[in-house]
């Protein structure tokens, strides 16, 4: 490798951590957001090296190319979750494990902010919008791309694109707006971990909201519930039921995206499940339980 392509690749791989915390915003899992980044650089790659070279802004190309590839993934994700057995839910990742930090401690405001955008509760919301809803959302408030950008990525105009990005931002103040504050949502998390190891079932009953709904996501691989959970005696008795079925597993608090939440352990303490909870007025409103092996990756 002569000097100049040792100076390329070192540009260029230089934002690949920028862009897998981008394509997993964007994706919900991290195996689908590395496939993304990885199609990126081959495509980078496979210019001829003169367009290669006139590229005066190889941040913002692999950027477009990178959220291009992510929106084509998205138009085509309903027909494969047609196919997904049992319930989907975005993957959970422990914090750091994106590596979304610049170097050194980030600043706590921002902290706050790049955890919320990869919590369970905000990326189900996410996964709700249009394709180009979503990627006008995270291209512009969590990214910061200006709206001429994202129209090039979307295909439309960039009034077009600022409409969407409002649609979007409006169901995001609905999620955040019924949310608890960190306190109380951990408050409540660790009275709900209390009660679940203690097989309580009138204690972890009346921790949950008469709205509340469990989702667990098994992807086919292991025992999961097809179809959601609803209302607090059935959702509280299928979680003793979990852990009835396996005493020798225990319930351990962990730090998550969306504040503090728990993990199942096996005897061997490998992760069973990760669980996360959303909590609004003091009382757990949803529960999301992922036990797909292969969205646990980071947790092992």
């Amino acid at each position: 490798m002569d000097d100049v392509d040792a100076d390329d690749f070192d540009t260029v791989m230089a934002e690949r951590r920028r862009l897998l915390a981008l394509a997993y915003r964007l994706l919900g899992t991290v195996a689908e957001a590395e496939d993304a980044v990885q199609e990126t650089y081959l495509r980078w790659y496979r210019l001829p090296e003169d367009e290669r070279a006139a590229i005066t802004n190889p941040q913002g190309w692999l950027t477009r190319v990178a959220s291009r590839v992510c929106l084509d993934v998205l138009r085509s994700a309903r027909a494969r979750r047609e196919l997904y057995v049992g319930e989907w839910l975005p993957e959970p990742v422990p914090p750091g494990l994106l590596g979304d930090e610049p170097d050194g401690v980030p600043d706590p405001a921002d902290r706050v902010t790049l955890d919320d955008t990869v919590s369970t509760a905000l990326l189900v919301v996410l996964d709700a919008m249009t394709p180009a809803e979503r990627v006008a959302f995270v291209l512009h408030d969590v990214f910061a791309l200006p709206f001429p950008e994202i129209a090039e990525v979307v295909g439309r105009s960039p009034a077009a694109v600022r409409q969407l990005a409002t649609s979007a931002r409006r169901r995001v103040a609905e999620h955040r707006g019924a949310t608890a504050r960190p306190a109380e949502h951990d408050a409540v998390v660790r009275a709900f971990v209390a009660a679940s190891a203690g097989g309580d079932l009138g204690a972890l009953t009346a921790l949950l909201d008469p709205s509340v709904t469990l989702r667990s996501d098994g992807g086919g691989v292991v025992r999961a519930a097809r179809k959601p959970v609803l209302g607090p005696r059935n959702v509280a008795r299928f979680l003793l039921g979990v852990l009835a079925k396996a005493p020798t597993w225990r319930v351990a608090e962990r730090t998550t995206a969306d504040g503090l939440g728990f993990v199942i352990l096996e005897p061997d303490d490998r992760v069973h499940a990760v669980v996360n909870l959303r909590v609004a007025a003091g009382r757990v409103t949803d529960v999301w339980m992922m036990v797909n092996p292969g969205k646990l990756t980071g947790w092992r």
